[in-house]
């Protein structure tokens, strides 16, 4: 079981132990191992159904960074980043390398972040679940056998769920540490069995890298329509980022994770991480399709012991139910996992006040402050007696996994807005006719229209109107589309209502906005909502 061994070993890396290391496992072996550890059961149709225990979702307040020479101005330090001092870094490294010298077994890949060759990065992921092995051969790009003889990592992950992390020694918060360390090329994750840990740690890694070389690292799903064009999705958890997406009529290039070049939209990994909780063939059929086969990867679903049926509905191991998958099981998807240079951004939000109309065009201007913006509205909970909904701001659409200080990659945006002529929308996809618990979600049929129409250039014949609030321009009638619910305003019963909920939710924009206010231009600072009552 030591197919594919590098010339390059741990050995050559400075990592000694003895354990039997099994080297770039495919997929059968791997499940195999998992099975026979007891990490894992099959299920109907051949998935491999684990439990990752505790820990289901990130442990965001347990990733730190070493703060050196390299990091001190070039890191964001902050809620998003915090801190870990070299001298902690090392006891924790020590500790790492006394784990892994006394296991009996590991599972090492070899693997890429990126699929443009010129940018990507060689990732060696070294675990003590064969599980985790394969869910991570899963999310990255797999080098061709030729690659992997002479495979030398530009940067090293060790994750070891059964190590205990000391907060006294190692100057974290718990037992649980996610810690990077950009000088040394080494990332070390402990005290958790959930597998995104890995996923995420390559993204962060990848969005400190890229914008030293003008590549702009996007939290985005993407994807090619029939002329070749190319559309972005930028979206927070729950505002339809995966759903929109995932058009039968368009190419997927990919679901979370993306790079944009001066030449394509390359995706940063070889698979798709999808919700599974309550996932329906009929809502989602490509994605339900998946928990059928043999090579996903599900985690914290629930599944019945003796029959193996998977329970997709029940939420008892986690909310947070997970299905890892290559992405070619899923129909249209780009062999090469690139397409051109985008022509359109969508910016979704779910805004669960009702003030925002079901699409907007935005300026560059206009774009970079959504963007640093970053907003979606939430509901709490099983949202029952809920009455006022909750504004959530995540700059860049995915603040926890941006290293670098937001202005860094809003900046690369609109420099490439501008350069490509790109059309930027924001699309609404939350509550029409009154906020959450008055008015209703905005209907499904009416955002794919307008987003089709915005994709294939017809929206740009439209007329528009400058709305009062945000001034970016609003349709006033699309062909298929009701004109009552493009002016949010009038959707509502209660005028004064609205007015009133608009007011506040500039306010909370620009409350936001002013940490960033110093590091953009005067139009991007204008581009700030204002209230406007209307007569």
């Amino acid at each position: 079981m030591t197919e594919r061994t590098p010339v390059y070993g741990l050995d050559a890396q400075g990592i000694a132990t003895s354990a039997t290391v099994h080297w770039n496992l495919i997929t059968a072996p791997l499940v195999e191992a998992a099975i026979r550890r007891g990490e894992g059961v099959l299920a109907n149709g051949g998935p491999l159904v684990v439990a990752t225990g505790a820990h289901t979702g990130r442990s965001a307040q347990d990733k730190f960074t070493v703060r050196d020479a390299q990091t001190e101005d070039t890191i964001w330090w902050g809620k998003s980043n915090k801190a870990m001092t070299p001298d902690h870094f090392a006891a924790l490294k020590a500790d790492f390398m006394a784990a892994l010298g006394a296991r009996d077994t590991l599972f090492v890949q070899d693997l890429f972040g990126g699929s443009q060759p010129e940018h990507r990065v060689r990732v060696r992921v070294v675990n003590e679940l064969a599980w985790h092995s394969l869910f991570i051969r899963t999310m990255l790009v797999r080098p061709e056998a030729a690659e992997l003889a002479d495979f030398v990592p530009d940067y090293t992950i060790i994750d070891l769920p059964s190590f205990v992390a000391d907060p006294a020694r190692h100057g974290c918060r718990s037992q649980t540490v996610i810690a990077v360390n950009f000088t040394e090329k080494l990332i070390l994750i402990g005290g958790t069995k959930y597998a995104g840990e890995m996923k995420k740690s390559v993204f962060g890694l990848l969005n400190y890298l890229l914008p030293a070389q003008g590549i702009m690292p996007m939290h985005c799903s993407a994807n090619i329509g029939p002329k070749g064009d190319t559309a972005v999705f930028f979206g927070l958890s729950g505002t339809g980022k995966t759903t929109l997406s995932a058009d039968a009529s368009r190419t997927l290039i990919g679901d979370d994770e993306h790079g944009w070049s001066d030449t394509a939209v390359f995706n940063f990994e070889g698979g798709c991480y999808a919700k599974m909780i309550r996932l329906s063939a009929e809502a989602e059929p490509e994605i339900f399709a998946t928990t059928k086969r043999f090579g996903t990867v599900l985690e914290n679903v629930v599944i019945d012991p003796d029959t193996r049926a998977l329970d997709l509905d029940d939420a008892r191991l986690a909310e947070n139910s997970r299905g890892a998958y290559p992405i070619d099981f899923i129909p249209n998807t780009s062999a090469a996992n690139m397409g051109p240079v985008p022509r359109n951004i969508v910016m979704l939000t779910a805004d669960a006040y009702g003030v925002l109309p079901p699409i907007a065009k935005l300026t560059p201007d206009q774009a970079m402050y959504h963007f640093l913006s970053g907003y979606t509205a939430r509901v709490a909970g099983t949202e029952i007696g809920v009455t006022e909904p909750e504004a959530t701001f995540s700059t860049c659409f995915g603040a926890p996994f941006m290293p670098r200080h937001p202005s860094v990659y809003g900046n690369l945006l609109k420099e490439r807005i501008a350069k490509g002529g790109v059309d930027c929308w924001l699309v609404n996809t939350g509550w029409t006719g009154g906020k959450y618990g008055t008015g209703q979600r905005m209907p499904i049929k009416a955002t794919r229209a307008l987003l089709n129409a915005a994709l294939d250039g017809s929206l740009n014949d439209a007329e528009f109107r400058t709305d009062p609030n945000f001034g970016f321009a609003v349709p006033v009638a699309v062909p298929g589309v009701d004109s009552a619910i493009l002016d949010p305003r009038e959707t509502w019963a209660d005028k004064e209502g609205y007015d009133a909920t608009a007011a506040r939710l500039v306010d909370q924009f620009v409350e936001n906005f002013a940490q960033f206010a110093e590091h953009v231009d005067d139009g991007v600072r204008q581009s700030a909502p204002k209230v406007t009552i209307p007569a």
